[in-house]
């Protein structure tokens, strides 16, 4: 990853924390507690990956940067949601999410629920209010909907539920974490993309090669990480997947040919985006960072 890359990505991330601040609802409007468990579930921690997957791809097409920041920010908004729900008692039962209590562990459960909720009407409230046509809009409200559903990652969440100590198969495998993680990253590329000009089927295609190949990637080596670094590190429990019974690669695959799997997705990645040339580079470097990542 080059310094042009990094700091890149520090602006960015930066950029992305000022807008979602703007567009959550004030801490000082009732409910309160609400709105201070919303932006305690959203900000000020996270490695901001699928906002910047949007600038990343909307960089590719020319893309208007508040329609990309309302698209970042709507993206990251259900993907926080998603955590605050996964963690509670009913789903993971976890107390640590990117270092600090849970919701439901620093509030209640019931707030909790809410947070998400709430967060999931916001993220569709703020993408609709971007200052683009209808027929712009309404594909990304579209597809992000899809992305976070029964069809996407809610759809995936439960088959996860409903697999453990289930000895699943690598096919079965993958189309549960393509649902589950992978829906709403190939979401965060497209609507990135879908920002700008119009694309060519050419062009989606390609979009959706790399959006599968660092969707199966990211999962990858978050069970490699699971199973080989510390809470500390990760930010939440570590080893929870083995003590759940869990199916992951590593369950499946072995630790060695886990890492293996995730250096050929990458590669897999870099290669769908080869029609970009060097106008890609960011998002070449941001496979490199999913795969390279330690927490």
């Amino acid at each position: 990853m080059t310094n042009s890359f990094q700091s890149w990505m520090k602006e960015t991330q930066a950029n992305v924390e000022v807008a979602l601040h703007q567009y959550l609802p004030s801490t000082s409007t009732a409910p309160q507690k609400l709105h201070e468990a919303m932006a305690y579930a959203v900000l000020d921690g996270g490695k901001r990956v699928r906002p910047l997957l949007v600038f990343a791809a909307g960089k590719l097409f020319d893309a208007p940067q508040e329609l990309l920041s309302r698209a970042a920010c709507a993206v990251e908004m259900i993907h926080a949601y998603s955590l605050v729900h996964d963690d509670m008692p009913c789903m993971d039962d976890d107390a640590l999410r990117r270092g600090k209590p849970t919701v439901h562990k620093q509030y209640d459960e019931a707030t909790a629920l809410l947070v998400g909720d709430a967060l999931q009407a916001q993220a569709f409230l703020v993408l609709s209010e971007a200052q683009a046509c209808a027929d712009h809009k309404l594909p990304m409200l579209q597809l992000l909907g899809k992305a976070s559903g029964s069809i996407g990652m809610c759809g995936g969440q439960a088959i996860d539920l409903a697999s453990v100590g289930v000895a699943l198969n690598l096919p079965e495998l993958e189309q549960m974490h393509r649902l589950k993680t992978g829906a709403l990253l190939r979401a965060s590329v497209l609507l990135g993309a879908m920002s700008g000009k119009p694309l060519s089927a050419d062009e989606v295609q390609a979009l959706d090669q790399y959006s599968a190949a660092i969707g199966l990637a990211f999962q990858v080596v978050d069970d490699v990480l699971d199973a080989t670094a510390d809470s500390a590190t990760l930010g939440k429990t570590a080893g929870k997947d083995a003590a759940d019974n869990k199916p992951t690669y590593v369950s499946l695959l072995g630790l060695e040919a886990s890492r293996q799997l995730a250096d050929q997705l990458c590669h897999d990645a870099h290669q769908a985006l080869s029609a970009f040339g060097a106008s890609a580079q960011y998002l070449h470097d941001l496979a490199d960072l999913i795969v390279q990542r330690k927490a």
